[in-house]
């Protein structure tokens, strides 16, 4: 029998995932998750249409609801898109200036992803794994991977 290989020594502390099938969890971001994507819908200055689409199709009722009040609990897959969009926002601005950084969603791109489209509607139309993929992007772009 061999001996079982062993790492070596390192200073690294992984960081544990959130749960997000935790209820506490959830409620404890939920609020500044819906805060921090209104937030960035007005910086990118998304329709209304293409916000619900983002967090998965909400009706136009509910959209405006949670505007007016962010203090709900969102489901896993809200918080995941959100967190994605916000991950593309904040790499956004460290690669390129404000300006540019909050256009960028909306302008054509002529990258094979995108294929002529704005990654805005790459995402629209490929929801949540869209989303992922663009997230990737920007990241090794900025050098984050």
């Amino acid at each position: 029998m061999h001996a079982a290989h062993a790492y070596p020594k390192s200073r690294f502390e992984p960081v544990m995932p959130v749960d997000l099938s935790a209820k506490e969890e959830r409620e404890r971001l939920s609020r500044s998750a819906l805060k921090g994507f209104f937030k960035l819908a007005a910086a990118w200055k998304l329709r209304d249409d293409d916000a619900r689409e983002l967090l998965g199709g909400l009706s136009s009722s509910a959209y405006y609801e949670w505007k007016k009040n962010p203090d709900r609990v969102l489901e896993v897959d809200r918080i995941t898109r959100i967190s994605y969009l916000l991950g593309i926002y904040k790499s956004l601005h460290i690669i390129y200036g404000d300006k540019l950084a909050d256009e960028w969603v909306s302008l054509p791109n002529r990258n094979a992803i995108f294929g002529g489209r704005s990654p805005l509607a790459y995402m629209v139309a490929g929801g949540l794994l869209s989303m992922q993929t663009v997230r990737k992007l920007v990241d090794a772009r900025r050098g984050g991977l």
